[in-house]
């Protein structure tokens, strides 16, 4: 299987640890989602605008820990979409974004731009 990434689990992030028995794609551009920082890691939400991001193959014990990590609490909903490497998992976040700060470029690298 496999997942998109956008944010801290992208190589060379704070959480890029959880991707080590991850097999790197390529980079992948996702139109009708905008990107918005909640902080330490950023949150995509249906929208107008594209973010960018990374595709890897990964295992279930691996897509297992990374819904532990994302999806408790309700924070983040795992969502298919399609890649140019195939359909890949994508934690789409679930609260509001009312008051955080939309990263207009779509790429979390980006972040202390803003």
């Amino acid at each position: 299987m496999r997942i998109f990434v956008y944010g801290s689990l992208r190589r060379k992030q704070g959480n890029s640890h959880w991707m080590t028995n991850a097999q790197w794609l390529g980079d992948h551009t996702q139109e009708n989602y905008v990107l918005y920082s909640i902080g330490h890691y950023p949150g995509a939400v249906s929208g107008e605008g594209a973010i960018l991001g990374e595709v890897y193959r990964i295992d279930a014990s691996t897509l297992a820990e990374l819904d532990a990590l994302r999806t408790k609490g309700g924070e983040y909903k795992r969502q298919l979409i399609q890649t140019p490497y195939g359909s890949a998992w994508m934690y789409v976040y679930q609260r509001p974004v009312d008051g955080l700060t939309r990263i207009d470029s779509g790429n979390w690298l980006d972040k202390d731009q803003y």
